[in-house]
């Protein structure tokens, strides 16, 4: 039987990119790495031969959608931040199986939900960036589900994590699941980027103090009160993906039965505005 054996919130900023390059952010993300690497070695360690990652950076507006697909290969240059990551190299397997099986078992559930296998359906960079530093620990396959709903709502996110779990203990995978994304999102404008240092600032100091509540909840292992602020915390503080990634989290945990105490792995850090970390989240 298969098994969930550990999970993580993670950071997919383009600067962690930027800093393995000449320039002025190289070396400044050397924290956030850092913690890519850790979580990948804490999944090695547990035998993990699969990442399911919950990406953020995908949006898609009818249904829920898997990228199943058996390989991926190719460069990505992001069609948003082409002056950030260009030509990132990748080249990950996928787990067509476990995929396919997480798409029938949320549509049994209620939450119509497709796997694809398209050579052309291009992962995202909230999927590719943390598979660029966590491979260079371990070798994982990879399952990307898309995160930024922009129709759905939390309760059927919350099913999709469900599906996860039923699919990944139908079968004999060992998975780390990965909410890929930030906590508050407000970006700076285009107008004040600039004049407020943007790249490593916060954009509103009522975020970051909302978002520092939310380790401390995180970090007792009080998810019961995070998940009753969870629909306003995405709303009041931009969440990324209106928080998708989280409630598919929260969906395998066990939801607010969940009591795991979470270990903060790269401490919280602003970024374009927005507020970021990765947090390992423990499976009983």
């Amino acid at each position: 039987m298969g098994e969930i054996v550990l999970a993580a919130k993670m950071t997919h900023v383009p600067t962690l990119q930027m800093s393995e390059q000449d320039g002025p952010i190289k070396g400044k993300r050397q924290p956030a790495i850092d913690g890519h690497l850790e979580i990948a070695r804490r999944a090695k360690a547990l035998g993990a031969d699969t990442v399911v990652i919950c990406d953020t950076h995908w949006c898609v507006n009818a249904g829920f959608h898997i990228n199943a697909n058996h390989h991926f290969k190719g460069l990505l240059t992001s069609s948003e931040f082409p002056q950030f990551i260009r030509d990132m190299p990748f080249d990950h397997r996928g787990n067509p199986e476990l995929g396919d099986a997480i798409a029938a078992h949320a549509s049994e559930m209620g939450v119509y939900t497709l796997a694809h296998h398209l050579d052309s359906l291009e992962l995202e960079y909230g999927t590719l960036v943390p598979m660029h530093f966590m491979s260079r620990e371990h070798d994982m396959k990879v399952v990307s589900i898309a995160a930024w709903c922009t129709v759905h709502d939390h309760s059927e996110s919350r099913v999709i994590g469900e599906a996860i779990r039923a699919a990944v203990e139908a079968s004999d995978a060992k998975v780390l699941l990965v909410a890929s994304g930030s906590l508050s999102h407000q970006i700076w404008s285009n107008r004040d980027y600039a004049p407020n240092n943007g790249t490593f600032t916060i954009s509103s100091e009522f975020n970051r103090q909302v978002d520092l509540r939310v380790l401390e909840l995180w970090q007792k292992g009080d998810h019961a009160t995070f998940l009753k602020m969870l629909g306003d915390y995405a709303v009041r503080c931009s969440g990324e993906g209106f928080m998708h990634d989280t409630s598919m989290l929260y969906g395998a945990l066990g939801w607010d039965k969940y009591t795991g105490k979470c270990e903060v792995v790269t401490e919280y850090f602003p970024s374009s505005g927005t507020g970021q970390t990765n947090v390992i989240f423990p499976v009983n």
